[in-house]
């Protein structure tokens, strides 16, 4: 069976965005306008597509990533049916609890058109966004919602994105009209502008620049044809003879630039009032890449680990990566995952070169938000969902088992705040563990585990909003009734000195005995050079690194893995309050074993000993998650807001101004932060609204540390 569609006319692209920008109102827009509904959905009634769970209907925002396939002509090519290109859209959350489902996204789109709000501009979740598309170098189309909305400023919010993003920006558009009189765009290739008529703006219709902004669409005209000419030395020599140069040839060169991230496009518009979003599809279809413009995947072969890459052709190899689980009520276990190259059926055998096991892939479907629509075969480039394949979690590779490559694994941030959860009865508790295990799957950064000591349940995660959505998934979707504790933080421990520690464990009981003897140097782990090398006998993990340092076999190697996963386990207990120790070097650098008397157990707990020893002594601390606080607030609010935030440990940075508003950025404690939402709401009237983002671990204070510890003893 051949596919169905060139792989030219693929755009795979993601809708990603600040919370409140308009991602949701302006994918529920491409639905309609691609014919794929026919009543726009709205955020404020509850009723759209790709805000489907109930959590999200209630709450107005995003939490899951919803994937739509759909069909675009572009509005210059009319009725040309031979010009429609299939669109594979991920409408992702903007709230920064959520934000694993933006960075897993990333990794498999080839594309982005990232909102924002025309009020706002660049806001705090635009940023980390942004950052995550420029992690996975995705090319970027920028769209400037919300022009309607009052004190709206298109300059402002384009200034935003050069100041805050990048100065690579360039101006498509520029709006009609402002706030109530915001009408159309012209855009500035063409030199057209476009009004939006008909039932809920469907018909574009093309006309005269208004003649108050003929000058200024010159003016800006030049600008961007220069940042396109730039580009290419051909174009630009004969810009610079003074030729005119044909908008096709400009558009071509566009492309190319958009593709290797030279160029951002920035559009402009207004979803809700149903102006300006045929526009940006058109954008996405001259400007974004196909699967075919992009590099070749990247990724190792599991049995040689030398590095190997698959290019967008049904006819190599399949390749393809998990990048998602969903369990649905209905048809059970989806895993979403993107194809790179090659093609597989239904009923095919798959082989997960991450666990080195095959499974059988039952049903392919592709993904309508929650609707589904089964598929014979899918192919390189494209996006779908496996049905009943249990084995699979994200981030792992499935491949043509005789061809076998693990692809580049997605990151993820990790967990800053935890808490107890319980089962309120038995029946309850039969069902949690299932439930938390599915949950855990879906989401990586929400994270289970037992505590030793009183044997409770601990979850984690990224806030807690997201906590809070887990255990109402919990009850809706398993039936789980359960109760929690109170959120705690998720500190660590780390050393700030060194120490050599020598341990010998010996045990003597009458037949064999036990005996393990090692040395032991610990300090602070360094940050990794860029471009340098580790040497063969250095094991470095995200937070961890061991050295073996052991020659002339005064501890045979079978005793060295003993000895990592004893000092693993250390560190996993910590040594002041019981948190995991992190940023840690450990180096084995000497010991001694016994021919009868020595054994792996023996080791291991030589290892746990020592490592617990010199934590003790190389200077241990404790670290606490450090929050990005923005909070926009009425002038008037300025000073409690400020007295709030440093009588938190809080360090403000930065005080601006955004409209009629003030800005206040801060770095604050995610200790200090629980009830501050609360507690802003009382101060400002419910006027001033908080955003927070994970910065980074600091050092915390010894009187707080000290008061931290007791609590734990």
């Amino acid at each position: 069976m051949s596919r169905d569609y060139p792989l030219e006319k693929v755009r795979n692209f993601g809708i990603i965005a600040h919370i409140d920008a308009g991602k949701t109102t302006t994918s529920e827009r491409i639905l309609f306008y691609t014919g794929m509904s026919h009543k726009i959905g709205e955020v404020h009634e509850g009723n759209t597509v790709t805000d489907w769970m109930e959590q999200e209907r209630e709450r107005g925002i995003t939490i899951t990533a919803a994937a739509i396939t759909c069909f675009w002509v572009p509005t210059y090519r009319g009725a040309d049916i031979s010009a429609k290109v299939r669109f594979n859209i991920i409408d992702t959350p903007g709230h920064i609890d959520f934000t694993s489902e933006v960075k897993r996204s990333m990794r498999v789109l080839d594309g982005a058109v990232v909102v924002f709000d025309g009020v706002a501009g660049v806001e705090p979740q635009s940023e980390t966004n942004w950052r995550y598309a420029e992690e996975a170098e995705v090319p970027r189309i920028c769209y400037i919602n919300k022009l309607d909305r009052t004190g709206a400023s298109f300059e402002k919010s384009y200034a935003s994105i050069l100041e805050r993003l990048s100065t690579k920006a360039v101006r498509m558009q520029i709006p009609i009209g402002l706030e109530d009189k915001f009408e159309g765009v012209v855009d500035l290739l063409t030199m057209k502008a476009f009004h939006f008529e008909g039932e809920m703006g469907a018909q574009v219709v093309a006309g005269e620049i208004p003649a108050n902004l003929k000058d200024e669409a010159e003016i800006l005209r030049h600008e961007l044809v220069e940042r396109i000419v730039e580009n290419d030395d051909a174009l630009m020599q004969e810009y610079l003879e003074g030729k005119e140069i044909a908008v096709d040839v400009l558009k071509k060169a566009l492309r190319k630039a958009v593709v290797e991230n030279k160029i951002f496009p920035v559009y402009t518009g207004s979803s809700l009032k149903n102006k300006g979003v045929q526009l940006v599809l058109d954008g996405v279809v001259d400007y974004l890449p196909s699967p075919l413009d992009l590099p070749a995947a990247k990724g190792h072969n599991p049995d040689t680990m030398e590095p190997e890459t698959r290019v967008s052709d049904d006819a190599a190899p399949f390749a393809a990566l998990v990048f998602k689980l969903q369990v649905d009520p209905f048809v059970g276990a989806l895993s979403f995952f993107r194809v790179y190259s090659g093609s597989i059926k239904a009923g095919d055998f798959i082989y997960n070169a991450t666990t080195r096991k095959k499974e059988r892939l039952g049903r392919i479907v592709r993904l309508q938000a929650d609707k589904r629509e089964d598929l014979k075969e899918v192919f390189a480039g494209e996006i779908a969902a496996g049905v009943g394949l249990k084995e699979v979690k994200i981030g792992q590779t499935l491949c043509d088992e005789n061809h076998p490559i693990i692809l580049e694994a997605i990151i993820f941030p990790e967990p800053v705040i935890s808490m107890r959860i319980e089962p309120k009865t038995k029946v309850d508790q039969e069902k949690m563990g299932m439930a938390l295990s599915r949950l855990s799957d879906e989401d990586p950064t929400f994270r289970v585990a037992s505590d030793p000591e009183t044997l409770e349940t601990i979850v984690s995660g990224m806030g807690e909003l997201h906590l809070e959505i887990i255990v109402d998934r919990m009850r809706r979707e398993f039936g789980v009734e359960a109760t929690t504790g109170k959120p705690q933080v998720a500190y660590r421990e780390t050393v700030q000195g060194s120490a050599d520690v020598e341990y010998k464990h010996i045990k003597q009981t009458g037949g064999r005995g036990q005996y393990g003897h090692v040395k032991i140097r610990v300090k602070p782990m360094e940050p990794l050079v860029e471009g340098k090398k580790l040497k063969n006998n250095v094991d470095r993990e995200d937070h961890f690194e061991f050295i073996n340092a052991i020659k002339g076999g005064v501890i045979p190697q079978e005793y060295i893995q003993p000895v990592k996963k004893g000092i693993i386990e250390a560190m996993e207990r910590g040594i002041q309050a019981g948190f995991p120790v992190v940023d840690v070097s450990v180096e084995l650098y000497d010991g001694s074993y016994h021919d009868v008397d020595s054994s792996e157990i023996a080791f291991k707990l030589a290892a746990i000993n020592a490592m617990q020893e010199a934590m003790r002594q190389a200077k241990p601390v404790l670290l606490e998650p450090i929050m990005k606080l923005e909070v926009v607030t009425p002038e008037k609010f300025m000073g409690d807001v400020t007295g709030s935030i440093n009588s938190k440990r809080g360090q403000i940075e930065a005080m601006g101004e955004r409209g009629q508003v003030k800005v206040i950025t801060a770095k604050v404690p995610l200790s200090e932060l629980f009830g501050f939402t609360t507690q802003l709401r009382s101060l400002t009237e419910g006027r001033a609204v908080p955003n927070l983002e994970f910065s980074h671990y600091a050092i915390v204070p010894k009187n707080v540390a000290d008061e931290i510890v007791a609590s734990r003893k």
